[in-house]
């Protein structure tokens, strides 16, 4: 996708929702229900956005959800676009790349992921502090336009660092107000193409590469959105253990599931992020 398909769409956005957006929220499996939190919201089909591709995975509604959330502006992007359902890199990102084009600063990216740590137990979060690209391919492989970014970029820090500690002292504030276990680990977060989920050889094969959760989305957007220049969080919702750390079989319905069922936590974290990093 071109730079002039970007500020078409970003053009067409702005047309149904004018006020200056500087954060945006990609919301993964099962954590949709955070949409509704927005106040005097404005949705728009993937459909009718020009040069979005169209979501076709359960629990991914397809929609931009603009609006208002703790009396800033922000957008919501109400499901993704995967590289497993036969989308190119251009339009697994090109929501990314419209963010940018529409003057977005932070970037909140959030997925449903399978966990390869024994601590870290479904129903919980994780910051991811790093990533694995397996997917096989680089979203950024091509022709560079310079005016996206430059044609080497750094990812020295693709998760921003002052972001990362206000999530973790937002974590820490909730656990203590509600008496709550730590909920939110740290960890690197290894992206797979899909859309089979990994066997336990490859799973063993990731732990020792030094990951701490498999999924299958985050990683092109984020390499997107640092090389457009945004901050980038990322939270991983650990859905269930890796195949072969437990008995039976990972399937998507219980991975929706959890996802419903860490909504609220989710929730809070998200609402007292996105206060701070709005200032």
């Amino acid at each position: 996708m071109s730079y002039e398909n970007a500020v078409e769409a970003a053009e067409f956005i702005r047309s149904k929702y004018a006020h200056e957006i500087k954060t945006a929220v990609v919301l993964g499996s099962g954590l949709g229900a955070f949409a509704e939190e927005i106040k005097n919201p404005v949705k728009i089909s993937y459909e009718e956005i020009p040069h979005f591709a169209h979501s076709t995975v359960d629990g991914h509604a397809g929609q931009l959800v603009l609006g208002e959330f703790e009396g800033k502006h922000i957008a919501v992007q109400q499901g993704r676009f995967h590289f497993y359902e036969g989308h190119e890199m251009e339009q697994v990102m090109f929501p990314v790349r419209t963010f940018g084009v529409m003057g977005v600063e932070n970037l909140i990216l959030t997925n449903a992921a399978g966990s390869l740590n024994v601590e870290m137990r479904p129903g919980t979060l994780m910051l991811i502090t790093d990533h694995l690209n397996m997917i096989g391919v680089n979203p950024l492989r091509g022709k560079n336009d310079t005016r996206f970014g430059p044609r080497f970029p750094d990812m020295t820090e693709v998760y921003d660092r002052e972001l990362q500690q206000i999530a973790n002292e937002s974590a820490k504030a909730i656990a203590e107000e509600k008496s709550l276990d730590d909920f939110l680990h740290r960890g690197v977060y290894c992206a797979l193409s899909g859309p089979t989920y990994e066997t336990p050889s490859e799973v063993r094969l990731y732990r020792t590469f030094g990951a701490d959760a498999v999924g299958m989305s985050t990683v092109p957007e984020a390499i997107a959105a640092r090389h457009q220049g945004m901050k980038v969080l990322g939270i991983s919702c650990i859905t269930n253990f890796a195949a072969g750390m437990t008995e039976g079989e990972i399937d998507h319905d219980h991975v929706m599931e959890t996802g419903a069922g860490v909504a609220e936590i989710f929730k809070e974290l998200l609402r007292r992020v996105i206060q701070q990093i709005s200032h």
